[in-house]
């Protein structure tokens, strides 16, 4: 029979595995039940008689030790400010990554702008963020907003180093939902909430206010499927590349309407630029305000102190890798001008040909303020410098189209001037084709394209041989007969044209272009990297490309705008890139383009060297000096006599804006030093280890269990789920891809680490000896949780820690000792002798408590510093915001409407100060997690 116990008594609960206190008996119909205190939860709950123990006859199991000695140091190293994302994840960051992730999850409030100069991998460290987020359990639904053009770029980084998989939903997605919702009986009318982590393009979700033809009640669905419900779908972190788009010319642009409601529909929320201001101070105080708008309420918050503290950025010239040397090597670039040969005369004509078409085309196009055709007559003069192919295939298509009139659309739904700048060459053609035209125009185009046939059939195109004679002198020049080649065009048809010509001369040729899905596109990139000679790639089939493995880039057709010639040669030259990189550049001689390209790039060098940066593609955004470039070369197409002239007005605004750039730096950097030495501790982290222990060890008490097969575990979970093959470390994770990689973004795993036993006085003390501690220790080593509370139940703040002590049985109290039995527990065997110390239990716990106490002061007057600190920070906050708030409210011109927002204003300002004041008020909390006697000899009662 049970023995009976009394208020006030500790006794043991069998089946919660933890000590327990009695807080009332009663006895009714002759059964017996107890309300009882779970010292390790916290709770109140009822008891059976039979579920009761007392406390003497349990002792602590050798796996009961090792679960909380590693939960324990699990816990306090999170605490600690331990990042789970550079050892539970496959890529192992560089020391500015690595800087950017402790400065952001050094913080409760986790609203940054990610700011790094281009190239140093601003989505490897939202990557890195977004995993520890997860890792330690405060996030599950992620949103990434980006420019279209970066959809794959993110879905192939998330998924190659965190194995993160983002579902991208565009329009076809929505349409196909609409179908399938409403044709059966599914409750679920949101299709953003379907899945947890989802990416889609910027433009494709910004809400719509009117659009042509469109009645209101089509307004309303269309917002409400792509704005209305992508807001209101529950995120936890949101995060948007490009973010300074978001900051709009007024908060009345759609796309700052986007940024702002999903600013406030997520608690943590990351902005990717290297160009968040651009010389705008409006447009930064928008995209500030998008991350904190109390601290930011106007203009005069745009001060370097306000701004820092949400400003992550680190700049090239500063970047190291894991060995501290220099992050990026110098880079070879040149332009090659393709000299015209006799038998190119077909070729030379049909460009003077087009020349001509496009000139007047353009200027009809103005004339009648048509910008739909002036775009299409860019593309038609880009075009016949890419390739004869890519010339006579979009006439053919013009023709039918202008043949065709009811095939021809209203040109397009491009509100924005960038919107069109961000596509790539071909996009931009597929959407300008369909477009009106003049009444001239269709004859223009018959002839022209006879002339391209034409010249088709003589067969021989300047630039193809051109490429053919420089990578065979390539070859010789690095001594490398399978040297690997990228080579980079606009347009598919000239993508077509080059892979049959260097196949047909026993060349192995890999194709990319935008329209291959991502496990195409993986598919050519991986034949590249292995026997594939050549890569012909489209800028969108590019997109997000890590191409390490290649050093040589062939540029076989020039975009006008320099930044997207960048984002070409970036997909080589990245980190990681082990030799200097060989650019390219292929232009035709004797033609505007090459007269405007040849200026162009002398002045931007010039600014370059005169503003020390590595290239003003750096500094710039390519979408905003699109429209400077196109009118650069349309002007040389014009009026060629004036090139020298209009490059130096082009480059006179370029220089504007990188001096601007320069200027607003000191808003956005903080010195800070890169140490490659903790970029190289992380890849040998024991936190993978201390994660295994824990779980295997703690299971078994917990109603699960686990046994080893190999380099795998079969584990049952405590909530009856299986893994009959898993792992915890990534490198066995990485070698064996078959095994499911346990880490601490799984509940299962946080519920047995969180799950910490408490050692009350009077518990039997187990004796145990400790493979690799010298017999002369002995004493008692315990483990206590320190801890902070404060504020009320709606507004807490909780902090702990964990301090091991260590007591020789003389008396004396050595915190080197107890730290080092702590690692010993977790890396030795552990042997428990068959009798506890029952007797001296009460005298030792309180001794050992006594120590506890003196060691944790000052443990938790740590916490208390960081909770002042957060207190501070939050007053800051608080009165700067009303105190902006309040000036704003005095310019409100009606007495009525001024008086009723000063007090409300007023209201909230009271009860957040109230909030806070309540706050001040601190407990401090000592509990014990383990006891044990270390050693036997020295024991009072032997």
């Amino acid at each position: 029979m049970s023995k009976e116990f009394n208020v006030g008594d500790w006794c043991w609960h069998a089946h919660q595995a933890t000590p327990c206190r009695i807080i009332e008996r009663q006895e009714i119909w002759g059964t017996v039940t107890y309300r009882i205190w779970l010292a390790a939860k916290d709770a109140v709950v009822r008891a059976r008689q039979q579920d009761l123990t007392e406390l003497e006859c349990v002792q602590p199991t050798v796996e009961h030790i090792l679960h909380s000695v590693a939960s324990a140091k699990l816990l306090d190293a999170l605490e600690d400010n331990l990042l789970l994302a550079p050892i539970q994840s496959s890529v192992v960051p560089l020391p500015h990554q690595l800087y950017a992730l402790n400065r952001a999850m050094s913080r409760d409030r986790i609203r940054y702008l990610l700011a790094d100069e281009v190239g140093l991998g601003k989505t490897i460290e939202a990557g890195l963020i977004l995993r520890e987020l997860k890792l330690r359990g405060m996030v599950k639904r992620v949103l990434v907003v980006s420019p279209k053009g970066l959809v794959r770029q993110w879905q192939a980084e998330m998924r190659l180093h965190f194995g993160e998989e983002l579902r991208f939903i565009e329009a076809s997605d929505l349409a196909a939902f609409r179908a399938w919702r409403d044709d059966s009986t599914q409750s679920e009318d949101n299709i953003w909430r379907m899945h947890d982590q989802v990416i889609c393009s910027l433009d494709s979700v910004k809400p719509v206010e009117s659009r042509r033809g469109w009645s209101l009640e089509q307004l309303a669905n269309y917002n409400r499927e792509r704005f209305e419900d992508l807001v209101s779908a529950g995120w936890d972190l949101v995060i948007i590349d490009e973010s300074h788009r978001m900051g709009g010319s007024t908060d009345q642009v759609a796309r700052y309407k986007l940024g702002a409601a999903l600013a406030e529909s997520a608690p943590y929320l990351l902005l990717l630029s290297a160009t968040p201001h651009q010389g705008k101070s409006d447009q930064f105080l928008r995209l500030m305000q998008l991350l904190d708008r109390d601290s930011f309420p106007d203009e005069s918050g745009i001060v370097q102190e306000r701004v820092q503290p949400f400003v992550i950025r680190s700049e090239k010239r500063l970047a190291i890798d894991a060995e501290g040397q220099p992050l990026f090597k110098p880079r070879s670039t040149r332009l090659q001008a393709v000299s015209w040969q006799a038998k190119h005369a077909a070729q030379k004509q049909l460009y003077e040909s087009v020349t001509d078409y496009v000139r007047h085309g353009y200027n009809q196009a103005m004339a009648a303020k048509q910008r739909h055709i002036g775009f299409l007559m860019i593309l038609m003069q880009r075009l016949v410098t890419s390739s004869t192919a890519a010339i006579r295939a979009t006439l053919e298509r013009r023709q039918a189209l202008l043949d065709a009139p009811e095939l021809q659309a209203g040109l397009f739904d491009l509100s924005e001037t960038d919107e069109w700048a961000e596509l790539d060459g071909q996009s931009q053609l597929d959407a300008a084709l369909h477009t009106s035209g003049w009444a001239q125009e269709k004859s223009e185009v018959d002839m022209l394209l006879e002339l391209a046939k034409e010249t088709e059939r003589q067969g021989a195109d300047a630039k193809a041989e051109a490429l053919l004679e420089l990578i065979y002198k390539l070859q010789q020049e690095e001594n490398d007969p399978e040297l690997k080649v990228l080579v980079f065009t606009e347009f598919v048809p000239t993508q077509a044209m080059l892979a049959d010509y260097l196949e047909s001369r026993g060349f192995s040729v890999a194709l990319l272009n935008g329209g291959m899905d991502l496990e195409a596109r993986t598919k050519a990139q991986k034949a590249f990297s292995q026997d594939v000679r050549i890569m012909i790639s489209t800028d969108a089939g590019g997109e997000g490309l890590n191409l390490q493995f290649c050093h040589v880039i062939v540029n076989f057709d020039m975009p006008w705008n320099p930044m997207r010639l960048e984002q070409r040669i970036g997909r080589v030259d990245r980190i990681g890139q082990p030799h200097i990189v060989r650019a390219i550049n292929f232009v035709l001689a004797d033609t505007v383009e090459y007269r405007v390209r040849d200026v162009l790039e002398q002045k931007l060098a010039l600014i370059a060297d005169e503003f020390g940066v590595d290239k003003a593609a750096d500094v710039m955004d390519s979408v905003e000096v699109e429209p400077l470039f196109d009118e650069l070369f349309v002007q040389g197409l014009q009026n060629p006599s004036d090139i020298e002239q209009e490059c130096e007005e082009v480059i006179d605004q370029v220089r504007e804006k990188v001096t601007t750039y320069h200027k607003e730096n000191d808003l956005l950097t903080e010195d800070h030093t890169l140490e490659a030495d903790d970029a190289r501790k992380w890849r040998d982290h024991p936190a993978q280890f201390w994660l295994e222990r824990a779980i295997t060890a703690g299971l078994a008490g917990r109603g699960g269990s686990t046994s080893r097969q190999g380099d795998a575990w079969q584990i049952n979970w405590m909530d009856g789920s299986e893994s009959p093959h898993a792992c915890f470390d990534a490198r066995t994770a990485e070698q064996n891809p078959e095994l499911e990689w346990v880490t601490l973004e799984d509940p299962r795993a946080r519920a047995v680490i969180g799950d910490l036993p408490r050692f009350v006085a009077g518990q039997p003390l187990p004796t145990v000896t400790v493979n690799g501690l010298p017999n002369t220790v002995q004493g008692v080593w315990s483990l206590w949780e320190i801890s902070l509370s404060a504020g009320n139940s709606s507004s807490q703040f909780n902090r702990k820690r964990f301090l091991p002590v260590f007591v020789m049985d003389d008396g004396r109290s050595f915190v080197p000792t107890a730290k080092r039995i702590w690692d010993l527990l977790l890396t030795e065997s552990v042997e428990i002798h068959p009798t506890a110390d029952v007797e001296n239990a009460v005298t030792l716990f309180e001794a050992s408590s006594k120590a506890a106490q003196s060691q944790g002061e000052q443990l938790f007057n740590e916490l208390l510093e960081e909770h002042r600190s957060w207190l501070s920070e939050e007053r800051n906050r608080a009165t700067y915001s009303f105190e902006s708030r309040q000036q704003a409210i005095g310019r409100i011109g009606l007495p009525a409407v001024r008086e009723y927002r000063r007090k409300r204003l007023q209201a909230e300002h009271d009860n957040r100060m109230a909030d806070l004041r309540d706050a001040e008020t601190c407990l401090p909390d000592m509990n014990a997690v383990l006891l044990l006697r270390i050693g036997q000899s020295g024991r009072t009662d032997s």
